[in-house]
């Protein structure tokens, strides 16, 4: 592709979402012709929106998509598979395929720091930032995290610093992998996407594929999919870890420390107990965060006084209020057992837990034994279409069940009517959203909604 002239190029943009329409922005005026394709109806989009790209030259075509003959460039967006027959037909005949993130790797002057995983990448992508900019850097956040890096590539130079949240869908077939890669825990997911979990951690695995001896790799090696990926590319490899002590370079927990690695040499960088972000789980985002951290040129009190006071992303174990002395939390990014299990484990406290909703090809064996082993548990409030499925697989006589609420207020409201003070009310259902809400956010709102209005 060639990386500064689009004209005289006929260009389609497979997808109209975020990143699709993040393309159609950058390239306006930069191409010959550029023409949206998407699957779904035009009434279900915003006509405004529309109207305005329309009136900067940008074509609209409706319903399937049955060929690509005629253009030069096809943008693929994230939910649409490069190996779907359309695209590799297209590929065959010398189109050329690409995406809004390989777009940015070929045009971006600026280091870039990329986060993928299962979980905890959102997390890590926003502490790494954070870390950047308290330092000084002329630092931006983008990627899977809800914004597209193309946004802001014109304010990008050489001394710029790029964090990117990568998902599987956008890695999966780039050909570039960043300055600083980072895999936090990886296990499986999407299975309702990609054809398998090797083919899941294979896209995962291309954030350190295409390294030189001069990148980093960062590598949390508490989990065999990740720690194993320190095979992929020539980046030097630092390990992360919450289990272990590191025993090359790297960052890890011991004892009541987070301690840094370097030279055969160990500085702590914080109390554990000092981190603000809750749970077990967050120790492996803040070891993670700090290595990508120090590797990009930030300084240790910088990392710490940002560990002290970063609180997290929304719907992330997101405290919303307290009720009649119990605390209810949004965790509503949970969409995975892993997820789920992690957020269980943050709180000692007694627990009603908010569990299910729609499917994702989910093992749910794991999450199950946890709750049956739980004695902090008191009682869970079911929902969902998987909510069947998770049930019968919990046998833990002292556990209430709760079910059959038709809305998230009545869910809200029947956890605030159990609960008692010292409780803990979790909203982590382990499962997506799609049954009952638009997405994981909606979820997450409707239920900070629900709560609110019990406090009023």
């Amino acid at each position: 592709m060639n990386k500064v002239n689009f004209e005289g190029k006929k260009i389609a943009i497979l997808g109209f979402g975020i990143e699709g329409q993040s393309v159609a922005d950058y390239l306006s005026g930069k191409s010959g012709s550029i023409v949206v394709l998407d699957e779904k109806k035009r009434a279900e989009f915003d006509e405004k929106l529309i109207e305005c790209y329309e009136s900067r030259g940008i074509e609209f075509r409706w319903g399937r998509i049955a060929n690509l003959k005629g253009y030069d460039i096809v943008f693929r967006s994230p939910s649409i598979l490069p190996t779907s027959k359309v695209l590799q037909e297209a590929k065959k005949t010398g189109i050329e395929i690409s995406s809004a993130t390989k777009l940015f790797f070929d045009l971006c002057p600026a280091e870039i720091i990329g986060v993928t995983g299962t979980k905890g990448k959102g997390t890590t992508s926003a502490l790494i930032y954070e870390m950047l900019k308290e330092a000084g850097e002329d630092a931006y956040l983008g990627g899977n995290i809800g914004n597209s890096p193309l946004d802001f590539l014109d304010k990008l130079d050489e001394d710029s610093k790029v964090v990117l949240e990568l998902s599987s869908f956008q890695l999966m077939d780039m050909e570039k992998s960043p300055h600083i890669g980072v895999m936090l825990m990886t296990t499986s997911e999407h299975l309702d996407y990609h054809s398998d979990v090797y083919e899941y951690i294979s896209a995962k695995r291309n954030i350190f594929r295409f390294q030189k001896e001069t990148d980093f790799a960062v590598v949390n090696q508490d989990y065999p999919a990740s720690n194993e990926s320190d095979v992929e590319g020539d980046g030097k490899v630092y390990k992360v870890s919450r289990e272990n002590k590191v025993f090359s370079e790297g960052c890890f927990v011991i004892k009541d420390d987070l301690v840094l690695k370097i030279n055969d040499t160990e500085k702590s960088i914080i109390k554990i107990d000092e981190v603000a972000l809750p749970g077990k789980h967050n120790l492996e985002n803040a070891a993670a965060a700090s290595m990508a951290a120090v590797l990009a040129g930030v300084d240790l009190p910088t990392i710490k006084h940002v560990l002290k006071t970063f609180k997290g992303l929304p719907h992330r174990i997101e405290f919303v209020a307290t009720i009649r002395g119990a605390r209810f939390y949004d965790d509503s990014f949970s969409t995975t057992p892993e997820t789920a299990i992690a957020a269980i484990e943050a709180f000692s406290d007694p627990k009603i837990l908010i569990l299910g909703g729609s499917g994702k090809n989910s093992d749910f064996t794991e999450l199950a034994e946890v709750i049956n082993n739980s004695d902090s548990i008191r009682a869970i409030i079911g929902i969902g279409d998987e909510w069947s499925r998770i049930r019968e697989m919990i046998h833990n006589e002292n556990i209430e069940m709760i079910e059959e609420c038709s809305d998230m207020f009545e869910v809200v409201k029947e956890a605030s009517l159990i609960s008692e003070i010292g409780d803990v009310v979790l909203l982590s259902p382990a499962c997506a959203s799609f049954d009952m809400f638009q997405n994981y956010k909606d979820r997450g709102e409707k239920f900070k909604e629900a709560v609110f209005q019990l406090t009023n």
